[in-house]
């Protein structure tokens, strides 16, 4: 064991706890594997497993550091065999328990650990050498629930035979990242992975390590980048796995009130160095051993907050853990992005910890999805009196460094999908949800999409069903996907809509108070083109309808979403707009356009000298 490693892990400092304690296989002299535990109040500590019939009697593991870490050698252990910690803890109980440190572990409703070898041939040299964090890059995520994207052959999938076909659709979407729910351990199907077993250990509801890693490479040699979900804040209250590991509250509170959460779990206690210890590594794990490229944090705002309860307080343990985790990851690997999904409004969230902030990158924009949804859900009479739930999202939004998130959230527990949210007739929804994602591609800040929502999903989230992939034999859906393709090319080809999302001069309302109309309009500028967006929240038409531009030359209708492809009314404006001088909208010039209903539009402009009129 590296006693510099275990010295970091008891003082909160480590990112690589992983590498000392577990399961080790060894080559050397005697092959065999090094077990190692932190278990600090356990009387005694057998390792048990298939190589020994399940009998821990010559296999006691001895205690090599006063502060609980326990290791033992067994010659002609291998990789594939299975094993438990038998502990006898505080009281005298004798409990078998998961290796918390475990890097596989058998499939549910199995709970045994399993020994395997991290060793694996990448391939994705050229996408680890120029991957980034994407500020001035395109983002554009595509959420998965591995389980129920698609099955093969009316089985669920596994992470290699799944492989090709979701590169293949990814790519011919046009999303940059893939973002995996949970893929680590745990036990109970419908909690989507979000009640953790294994912190380190891939679920092996899909297949191996290996096999999850040959996913991996796969989607990097095609340019695609892997965010991990994360959940650094509660786990399962299974007797096999963390709870009073050793007979203590060893990972959660030690107060009953702080140690149970509303999911039914137990919160880790962020106060203790080795638990800071023990999360940190595991969130480095999946970036350095599974080269993930993200992390998605779930539930920030009960780090931040005591239960995420405002009215209890900051609390300022969990900050400290939260803070250190993010500079660690940050200093050893500067090009993978920290994404904090974040309900609160506690400040600095994305800014760095050297000035004060939680040293996120991105958060989740949760008002911003909140303010449009229930905008949309609104019979159109009224929305002129909730135009503020629209046009308040850039009064704010400088603040933080944002991704617009329409999660899997947003299609479970009744809420209805996207779709099925907006108001009106089936046709009138599909209109209104065109609308809406030609408003979020192009309103400032990077984009995530849960799987399903892109073909028009009207059936909610369910973890056992894939997908309704049938849908696209309908036209409403199919040209809905066509019209999501589009969309997602233009946001990815067009510089304008993602190279300076977070600085102010590069966005500019033409009118973000027509609520008579129900119209939005906007410019996002780039150094060498400009986009006008028009969005029509209304039912109604508007012929010959006047917006101001601040440049004069022409402009092309680039994306309509009523156009006749997308199953819209094509009203539409296919000849080149010459802009004409005339103050409309504090404008110097001003172009004419028609607009449907519930039309989203975008214009470009090209411009040669965009930068200096804009910014002179």
């Amino acid at each position: 064991m590296k006693q510099r490693v275990i010295n970091a892990f008891f003082e909160g400092q480590s990112i690589n706890a992983y590498t000392s304690l577990g399961a080790h296989p060894r080559f050397e002299q005697i092959s065999g594997v090094r077990f190692a535990l932190y278990a600090p109040a356990a009387q005694s500590v057998q390792v048990i497993g298939s190589f020994n019939d399940w009998n821990g009697e010559g296999h006691f593991m001895d205690k090599v550091d006063d502060r609980g870490i326990w290791s033992v050698f067994v010659p002609n252990a291998k990789e594939g065999d299975m094993y438990k910690y038998r502990i006898v803890q505080t009281d005298g109980t004798s409990v078998d328990k998961m290796d918390p440190y475990a890097f596989y572990n058998e499939l549910r409703p199995n709970t045994a650990s399993i020994v395997v070898n991290l060793d694996y041939q990448w391939s994705d040299d050229e996408w680890m050498k120029t991957r980034n964090r994407c500020f001035h890059k395109p983002l554009n995520i595509y959420e998965v629930h591995l389980g129920a994207w698609k099955h093969i052959n009316d089985e669920a999938v596994n992470y290699r035979s799944i492989a090709s076909e979701l590169v293949s659709y990814v790519k011919e979407m046009k999303y940059t990242h893939v973002e995996f729910m949970p893929l680590n351990e745990y036990p109970f199907d419908g909690s989507w992975g979000y009640q953790i077993s294994g912190y380190f250990s891939v679920t092996s509801r899909y297949g191996t390590l290996q096999d999850l890693k040959y996913l991996i490479n796969e989607l990097h040699k095609n340019g695609i980048g892997v965010i991990f979900d994360f959940v650094p804040v509660h786990f399962v209250m299974d007797n096999y796995a963390l709870r009073s590991f050793d007979g203590t509250h060893l990972y959660e509170y030690q107060n009953n009130y702080d140690a149970f959460s509303e999911w039914g779990t137990a919160n880790f206690d962020l106060h203790k160095e080795e638990v800071r210890s023990f999360l940190m590594s595991a969130a480095a794990y999946l970036i350095k051993e599974l080269h993930g490229d993200g992390l998605r944090m779930d539930a920030i705002s009960n780090v931040i907050y005591w239960q995420g309860n405002k009215n209890r307080g900051v609390n300022e343990g969990a900050l400290t853990f939260i803070k250190r985790m993010n500079y660690l990851l940050h200093l050893n690997f500067p090009e993978v992005m920290l994404i904090a999904e974040d309900s609160s409004d506690y400040p600095g969230v994305t800014k760095p910890v050297h000035d004060n902030g939680l040293g996120f990158d991105y958060k989740w924009d949760l008002g911003w999805m909140n303010d449009t949804l229930s905008y949309l859900k609104m019979d159109p009479i009224f929305r002129q009196h909730n135009h503020n739930k629209i046009n308040f999202s850039m009064a704010y939004f400088y603040g933080e460094n944002f991704i617009l998130p329409f999660s899997h959230d947003e299609s479970v527990h009744g809420k209805a999908t996207i779709v099925d949210k907006m108001w009106g007739t089936y046709e009138q929804k599909f209109a209104q949800a065109r609308m809406l994602y030609t408003y979020m591609y192009t309103h400032p800040g990077k984009k995530l999409n849960f799987m399903g929502n892109e073909i028009g999903h009207l059936r909610e989230f369910d973890e056992d069903e894939q997908m309704d992939w049938f849908l696209l034999e309908y036209p409403m859906h199919d040209s809905f996907k066509r019209f999501m393709r589009d969309l997602n090319t233009i946001y990815t080809n067009e510089s304008a809509l993602y190279k300076d999302d977070f600085d102010y001069n590069y966005f500019e309302w033409i009118d973000a108070d027509n609520a008579n109309e129900n119209l939005f309009s906007f410019i996002r500028k780039g150094e060498e083109e400009t986009i006008i967006v028009v969005l029509n929240m209304s039912p109604n038409t508007y012929h010959g309808h006047q917006f101001g531009v601040l440049e004069e030359g022409v402009y092309n209708e680039i994306l309509n979403s009523e156009k006749d492809i997308y199953s819209g009314v094509n009203i539409v404006n296919e000849k080149t707009i010459v802009a004409q001088e005339g103050f409309v909208d504090y404008k110097p010039y001003y172009i004419t356009i028609d607009v449907a209903p519930f039309a989203g539009i975008i214009m470009k402009h090209i411009n040669k000298n965009h930068k200096n009129r804009y910014f002179e």
